[in-house]
């Protein structure tokens, strides 16, 4: 059985610059950090617009850029953290 190009591509994960450039053209941030382990991806995405936002909405404006990848199923499953950067330098301090 032969697969077409669009279910090939579908198995294929996005590259983490490929994340990276969809979330960074899309917002302003400080900071962005995107990793991947196996077919989980995580992002970290640090800016001070967070702070104004409940955390249901600092989810969802982080993942809208991804909206497309993970319908098509390129993206499967998706972890967010937000930060301020005042959150952000606290947790590194912790988290050493």
């Amino acid at each position: 059985m032969h697969r077409s190009y669009e279910q090939v591509i579908k198995e294929i994960p996005l590259e983490v610059i490929e994340i990276e450039k969809l979330i960074n053209d899309a917002l302003e941030l400080d900071e962005l950090q995107v990793k991947f382990d196996g077919s989980q991806c995580s992002v970290v995405a640090v800016a001070d617009m967070f702070g104004e936002l409940s955390r249901v909405k600092r989810q969802q404006v982080v993942f809208a850029p991804l909206a497309d990848a993970i319908k098509a199923g390129t993206i499967h499953a998706v972890t967010v953290k937000t930060f301020t950067k005042a959150q952000w330098q606290r947790d590194k301090l912790f988290n050493q």
